[in-house]
């Protein structure tokens, strides 16, 4: 945790444009919640924030309806994709987007150090997406996307899954509003320490998608844009 901080702080202290980062802590059992509180007495632009239900998904909704900026960019702790990568999510260097999400698969990408049956095991899950809600779409779980902050207050305001499968119902929703979504291809390195479970998460999967399907027929997410 500190040395992620100390990276973004270091990358987005050196730009040009203006910036804020938060961190939401919802659960964990370290230190988390008060070292981010420790960095945020030194750096104005970081705000920390304390999130009483749990689940990836509602701290990442949480980030992204306190935030302010005009682009919304969720990131996950450990920078398996390095941060100097944030770039290419932004104009100038990409333009004439809504949602830019990062992509483990599209031309261009690579993976460092990740075991063949995690590759084999993420590429099952991506097969069961594809198959029942996002076709044209080659990696929605990669935990760095970039939002618009009108498309990001639309979406997150419309979220109800909490957990690892909000990135699904966010962009089904997306898909249904006619944002456009560009898929960027990134270095991804794998980090051993990672929590997914392949079996028990594409078994839950299977199942939030199938909620998210039926939300969509009992128009829970609003109209579809054309």
């Amino acid at each position: 945790m500190p040395e992620t901080l100390e990276l973004v702080l270091s990358f987005c202290n050196a730009k040009d444009y203006s910036s804020e980062i938060l961190v939401v802590e919802n659960g964990s059992t370290d230190r988390t919640l008060q070292i981010a509180q420790e960095f945020a007495e030194k750096y104005s632009n970081l705000s920390v924030y304390h999130e009483s239900d749990r689940g990836k998904g509602r701290a990442v909704q949480r980030g992204m309806l306190e935030a302010r900026g005009g682009y919304r960019f969720m990131c996950d702790a450990d920078l398996s994709m390095p941060i100097k990568e944030l770039n290419h999510f932004l104009p100038p260097e990409l333009e004439h987007f809504d949602i830019a999400i990062a992509s483990r698969e599209v031309p261009g990408a690579v993976r460092y150090e990740e075991p063949y049956y995690r590759h084999i095991g993420g590429r099952a899950i991506n097969t069961i997406i594809r198959t029942f809600a996002l076709p044209d779409l080659q990696d929605t779980q990669c935990g760095f996307k970039c939002f618009r902050g009108e498309v990001a207050e639309d979406l997150f305001g419309k979220l109800t899954m909490t957990g690892w499968s909000f990135d699904i119902e966010l962009l089904y929703v997306a898909r249904r509003r006619g944002y456009r979504i560009i898929e960027i291809p990134i270095p991804w390195y794998f980090k051993p320490e990672s929590k997914v479970n392949l079996i028990r998460d594409a078994l839950n999967m299977i199942q939030d998608i199938y909620i998210i399907r039926r939300n969509a027929s009992r128009g829970l997410y609003g109209p579809i844009f054309k």
